[in-house]
């Protein structure tokens, strides 16, 4: 694998990760949000990622070399929980028995998520650092 292929590994790591912190704030934005344009209240959302082939020239010359995978969002999915029932009549959205359907929002689980998804951007990070190190020490070495 040369120098390139792993920034690019990596770079893709740090933009899937990206779109999962934009989900999850998202999600806490709107954790009290009751109509929205589809109608009712919001619905929580997370990422779907998936692998996708690094298809490079590289690849094609050694067939017998594990094929490396990138990473991308592949979609961005509804979570089918039930919504939050709170009594409250004076609601503006409260139904005839002054229930109010709030989100499906989970605060604490959203939490988790996003340091989660601090975590795995820190470490495609951290391995552009690599990289970017060994590529310093093998001009270090050609001098």
């Amino acid at each position: 694998m040369d120098i390139l292929t792993a920034l690019k590994i990596s770079g893709s790591g740090l933009k899937a990760e990206r779109a999962r912190l934009n989900i999850t704030a998202m999600n806490l934005a709107n954790v009290n949000t009751t109509r929205t344009i589809e109608g009712g209240p919001y619905k929580a959302k997370s990422v779907v990622y998936g692998a996708k082939p690094l298809e490079n020239f590289s690849d094609t010359l050694h067939s017998t070399q594990a094929k490396l995978r990138t990473v991308e969002v592949v979609e961005v999915v509804e979570d089918n929980k039930p919504f939050k029932e709170v009594y409250d009549p004076s609601h503006p959205d409260a139904n005839e028995k002054g229930i109010v359907l709030f989100p499906n929002v989970d605060t604490a689980e959203q939490m988790v998520d996003m340091i989660s998804a601090k975590r795995g951007y820190e470490a495609n990070v951290t391995a552009i650092d690599a990289v970017k190190s060994m590529a310093l020490k093998a001009l270090d070495i050609s001098r």
